[in-house]
């Protein structure tokens, strides 16, 4: 699978359509069904709902293709350098709280990078994706399956080092990661849930997003995709080296998210 294959924006998207479609459904109803993984970590029909959706259509577009998915325990021992990796609901408790930050994440992994991918946003109309050329779009709704509506190119503002935006996590946030934000100059300081924070980087509304807590690749690898696509990059916070994927457990270090023109200071 290369990563310019044309059917890749068009599968990804619809998929991403299709199983919000299936989150939105839950996410209005009047209950929902929330249990604890084995992990503790919350899980709702939704998360299985979106999961089946994506899933499927996947395996039906590119059988070939190694696929990892939050949602199946199973599909963990995947090793492969090439793999599809999906989080069907990031913000799992955004979303039980009706906050409106969760996404659908499905990307494509090769030697290591996130190389496509999509973030949608249903709750709050945002699509982001990255295209075969290796640039990033925000999509403009109404999101039809078959008609992509108007497409805005991302590009990463050009910081401003003694005024910068940092855009940190809603439901994870802790004083180490303040601490860590303190030794930077900022002017703005934003909260927000699941991987919407890379897409806010991506679209010129943040430049700096540090997390100092555990996160597992598909959390991550949709978002990281459409951050380099807009000309940002994800570092692991301690080497500041690229992020990598396909680790043994897909379990991610602390990583800082940025513009390459904001200097890091020292851990």
């Amino acid at each position: 699978m290369q990563a310019d294959d044309p059917r890749i924006e068009q599968i990804f998207r619809r998929l991403a359509l299709e199983a919000g479609a299936e989150i939105m459904k839950i996410y209005n109803a009047a209950e929902m069904n929330v249990r604890a993984k084995s992990d503790a970590s919350p899980v709702t029909e939704a998360d299985e709902a979106a999961d089946r959706v994506i899933s499927a259509g996947l395996r039906a577009a590119f059988p070939d293709v190694a696929l990892v998915t939050e949602e199946q325990a199973a599909s963990h021992a995947t090793r492969a350098t090439t793999f599809l990796i999906v989080d069907p609901l990031d913000g799992t408790k955004e979303f039980i709280q009706r906050r409106g930050d969760f996404t659908v994440n499905i990307a494509l992994v090769k030697d290591g990078l996130p190389v496509r991918g999509v973030v949608f946003a249903p709750a709050k109309a945002r699509m982001f994706y990255t295209r075969a050329d290796g640039t990033s779009v925000e999509e403009q709704g109404p999101f039809a399956l078959d008609h992509p509506g108007p497409l805005r190119r991302l590009a990463m503002r050009a910081p401003d080092p003694g005024a910068l935006v940092v855009v940190a996590s809603k439901s994870h946030r802790d004083a180490a990661t303040d601490a860590y934000i303190s030794r930077y100059n900022v002017a703005d300081s934003r909260s927000a849930g699941s991987s919407l924070k890379f897409c806010l980087l991506a679209a010129g509304e943040a430049d700096l997003y540090p997390r100092l807590g555990r996160t597992m690749e598909w959390d991550t690898a949709a978002g990281d995709a459409v951050l380099r696509g807009a000309g940002g990059e994800v570092l692991d916070f301690d080497t500041h080296a690229p992020l990598v994927y396909g680790k043994p457990d897909y379990a991610n270090g602390f990583f800082i998210a940025r513009h390459p023109a904001v200097d890091l200071v020292q851990a």
